[in-house]
């Protein structure tokens, strides 16, 4: 049909591989597969944020993803390694109020976690009841680079406490409890997890007192990162009594940040590993408190909210993680081939009548050509080679389509005379 030949199918064929193949290298670049394993900064060895890193980590390797867990110094070299793209750090953990967006542009947040609780432990032969009254003291705070102090320094300075008149010493959790212990220092100021076994001894240790935080009420409204909570008595340990009464205390949220260039699928995986890790209930989280749809500091990650609002897609729901990418850069193949090739449809009528149409006339030129040659005298070696050109014109037309429109267009009378068997009502051709 049209006399097109194999070669022009091959042609055809060719080209659409060509476009498919062109498709499919820029989608490779726009929607790259995610890597199958990437870092994550945490803190110092057996820490929260290790701990952390770790539950997280074997989260991922479910889905065949190895998350590599960095120990850190804490949440400051943790914003200082996510602010460096040399680094090769994706994500880390940070606590409330060590930076914010306005600080760290380049890092989106996947929601705060959980809470970080601040303590204060004294010698018992002490009574302190407010945080101007460590004024004087000598006091432990975490080490120097950690995110715990300067957010401890932040509360003290509030209290007109700092290095000029009190002794502020950076010490690890387990040095403070020596020191403490040993007569070294006259206060802790740290955080601890409530399942801490640091935090259980020094509960039940009788050289050393808790302090409630009387003014929390105002901490909270100074710093907007901080959250006051309550510990009622005999929470952690209800046959012993522990704590002997009821504490106030105050506390940070904990935040999981990630690079804004890290891949949407390890978005996913991690905030499907924090739902996991966090959703559950505890002493003071309510279920499904953690993780958080906003944040207070940094600006959300869209896909970690679109996650824990809709939770996982339909693809991540039924297909295993290193499939789903592959099946999302199939359709978006399908999906571009289909809006390239649609619109031709709607041209298909207009283009096969323009072929038609330019075929009619390329036979009407043979025809014209032969007509002038026999208005000449034409030699009798002549006639057989015109006649094989009559017959090659009577098979193409008669391998040619007509459409009626063609047809009924207002053609002369010698296009209509030469298309014979071709669908059009016309008579048959015949050389006298």
């Amino acid at each position: 049909m049209l006399g097109y030949t194999r070669n022009h199918l091959l042609v055809l064929l060719a080209a659409m591989v060509c476009v498919m193949t062109i498709t499919s290298l820029l989608l490779m670049y726009f929607i790259p597969a995610p890597p199958s394993q990437f870092s994550i900064a945490t803190g110092r060895s057996n820490q929260i944020y290790e701990g952390i890193g770790n539950q997280y980590r074997e989260i991922l390797a479910r889905s065949k993803v190895d998350l590599r867990v960095e120990l850190t110094n804490g949440a400051l070299e943790n914003i200082d390694l996510l602010n460096d793209p040399a680094s090769n750090i994706k994500a880390g953990i940070v606590q409330g109020g060590v930076s914010n967006g306005a600080q760290s542009p380049d890092l989106r947040s996947l929601g705060r976690i959980n809470y970080q609780i601040y303590w204060i432990f004294y010698k018992a032969i002490d009574t302190l009841s407010d945080l101007r009254q460590l004024k004087g003291k000598r006091v432990a705070l975490g080490p120097h680079g950690s995110g715990q102090r300067p957010m401890t320094e932040k509360i003290l300075a509030a209290s007109g406490v700092n290095s000029e008149n009190t002794t502020l010493l950076g010490l690890s959790a387990q040095e403070a409890v020596n020191a403490i212990n040993d007569g070294e220092i006259d206060v802790m100021f740290l955080p601890f997890a409530l399942d801490s076994p640091v935090l259980y001894g020094l509960l039940t240790n009788p050289r050393v007192k808790p302090m409630s935080f009387t003014e929390a009420d105002a901490l909270i409204r100074i710093f907007p990162f901080l959250v006051r909570l309550v510990l009622p008595r005999a929470t952690i340990n209800f046959e012993k009594i522990v704590p002997a009464s009821e504490m106030v205390l105050i506390a940070a949220s904990n935040v999981v940040l990630v690079r804004n260039d890290i891949h949407p699928a390890l978005i996913d995986l991690l905030a499907q590993a924090i739902v996991e890790t966090h959703g559950k209930p505890g002493v003071f989280e309510q279920a499904g408190e953690f993780p958080t749809m906003t944040d207070p500091e940094y600006p959300m990650a869209e896909t970690a909210r679109d996650f824990y609002k809709n939770g996982p897609s339909v693809l991540n729901r039924y297909l295993p993680f290193w499939i789903t990418n592959h099946v999302q850069r199939a359709m978006a193949v399908f999906v571009a081939v289909f809006a390239i090739i649609l619109p031709l449809f709607s041209y298909a009528p207009k283009l096969y009548k323009g072929l038609v149409e330019y075929r009619l006339h390329s036979m009407y030129r043979r025809l014209r050509a032969i007509e002038a040659i026999l208005h000449k005298d034409v030699a009798s070696t002549e006639v057989a080679g015109l006649e094989a050109d009559l017959a090659s014109v009577d098979r193409a037309i008669h391998l040619l389509a007509i459409p009626m429109q063609i047809c009924s267009s207002p053609l002369n009378l010698t296009s209509i005379w030469f298309a014979s068997g071709s669908g059009c009502a016309a008579p048959n051709w015949r050389r006298d």
